[in-house]
């Protein structure tokens, strides 16, 4: 019985590579092409021996509301959506017009943009935030958050939560080490040296013990540094714990940084400090604010962003620049074109409010409940979770499960099945609903899991259900 299922498994999956390389030839042909001159790390993400024929990422040639279209002109349903960046789906009208305005006049980098002044009062005004500086990343917002938060109190200190992540800086890519019962970090990948995380505490997201050992590091602490609904795990909402960490890090002097580049504006036009009622010290945007160009802000109480420009002065009198400053720079720093864009979605939220928001929320919310409900009913080992309208695996366990390995094969294929059948996923994180997916979009998706999943089960890459054994 064991020889005929890999029989079976090894016919089914010649077959499924066959006809989706075939589908897929171009963006194949153009990674194997480029290989030698293109380092791309999605080039070899999730890569396995059994699915070594089909790991390339889908190349893509244009793109309208919910949908993309590939070189070899392949539909689908987009649920990447820029991981994160488009809210309102793919090239909406208001910034593409907005766009073209700006580049009738150039692009003018050296002199200030005419619009910055008012993309940071709107940023202001969405987050209650008392000032704003721009930079081109959210890596470079958050690298700029720490050492604002490092220059304002003087301490060195950074704790961070496992299972967040906050871009590429070498200053934050640390995982957690236990020396002597005392919490530490290491580097999480060659070629970050350990003296670029040797102040950071990495402690355990949600645990009220992550709380305890503040405590007894407080006055060594610059900030604390939390993704406040982390993007791998949705699932993990913990208000109560945010609240006891903003009581904690206020009595303390420490500056509670909110790492909102996923949840900034997009579950509530106030981020996930409006959602939670917590306000931070300094809290970091990015992706939906740029309208898919590149951007990164910074946003918080004057005490820490006065560190960027030397405070508020006044001309016509004595006045001058009085904070502490510290070293901040960039050339595409506030680029006509993001700001551009910038102030069109800004705009956008401001007058439609949570309107925009409340409903795709629940419209997510009730997607990844159906979506459950089939696993549940067909035994299959996977659970979604959702904040708003990003939605993954409800856990690291599930995650696991979705990521390619000889013990995971069926469900790593559920993945590339999506693909087939026309919806663009992340192999290896969130999904994104937008403004722009109807609800017929839904619809499709839901009936392309349930077929994918009884595929895989007739090929045996996916164990079938107790009720579906019973039948045989």
């Amino acid at each position: 019985m064991s020889t005929e299922r890999n029989n079976l498994q090894k016919r089914y999956l010649e077959a499924f590579i066959k006809g989706y390389t075939k589908r897929t030839k171009t963006s194949k042909q153009l990674m194997q092409t480029y290989r030698p001159v293109l380092a791309d790390p999605r080039a070899s993400e999730a890569f396995d021996p059994v699915l070594k024929e089909i790991c390339y990422p889908i190349v893509s040639k244009r793109s309208l509301g919910s949908r993309i279209w590939d070189v070899d002109e392949n539909e689908y349903i987009d649920l990447m959506m820029g991981f994160g960046v488009n809210l309102f789906g793919h090239n909406p009208l208001f910034i593409k017009k907005a766009l073209q305005e700006q580049l009738e006049k150039g692009i003018q980098i050296g002199p200030q943009s005419e619009l910055v002044g008012e993309v940071a009062e709107l940023i202001c005004e969405l987050t209650g935030m008392e000032r704003v500086a721009f930079s081109n990343t959210g890596t470079e917002a958050v690298m700029t958050a720490i050492r604002l938060a490092r220059t304002a109190t003087g301490r060195n200190k950074i704790v961070m939560f496992s299972g967040s992540y906050h871009g590429h800086f070498d200053g934050t890519l640390a995982k957690a080490q236990i020396e002597d019962g005392n919490p530490s970090a290491v580097p999480i990948a060659p070629g970050v040296i350990s003296k670029f995380v040797e102040d950071i505490l990495v402690l355990e997201y949600g645990n009220p013990q992550s709380l305890e050992v503040i405590k007894s590091h407080a006055k060594e602490l610059a900030a604390v540094l939390v993704e406040p609904v982390q993007s791998r795990r949705p699932n993990l909402q913990p208000k109560e714990f945010l609240q006891e960490l903003r009581q904690l890090t206020e009595a303390s002097g420490i500056t509670l940084i909110f790492d909102e580049m996923i949840t900034g504006f997009r579950i509530h036009p106030g981020g996930a400090q409006a959602w939670f009622g917590i306000k931070a010290d300094i809290a970091t945007y990015g992706k939906i604010v740029g309208g898919g160009m590149p951007i990164g802000i910074i946003a918080g109480k004057a005490f820490y962003i006065d560190a960027i420009d030397g405070g508020m002065w006044n001309y016509g009198d004595a006045s001058s620049p009085q904070a502490k400053k510290t070293f901040f720079a960039g050339t595409f720093c506030k680029h006509p074109l993001a700001m551009a864009a910038a102030k069109a979605v800004l705009q956008h939220l401001k007058n439609h409010g949570f309107t925009l928001q409340e409903p795709l929320n629940q419209r997510t919310s009730q997607f990844v409940k159906t979506l459950n409900a089939f696993f549940a009913e067909n035994e299959i080992p996977i659970e979604m979770a959702n904040f708003g309208s990003v939605f993954a695996p409800a856990s690291s366990e599930t995650s696991t499960l979705l990521r390619t390995s000889p013990s995971s094969i069926g469900t790593a294929l559920l993945v590339y099945h999506l693909i087939d059948r026309g919806i663009l996923l992340y192999l290896n994180g969130s999904g994104f609903l937008s403004t722009a997916h109807t609800d017929e979009d839904i619809d499709y998706l839901i009936q392309a899991v349930k077929d994918s999943v009884n595929e895989l089960q007739a090929g045996g890459l996916l164990p079938s259900s107790s009720a579906q054994l019973a039948k045989r």
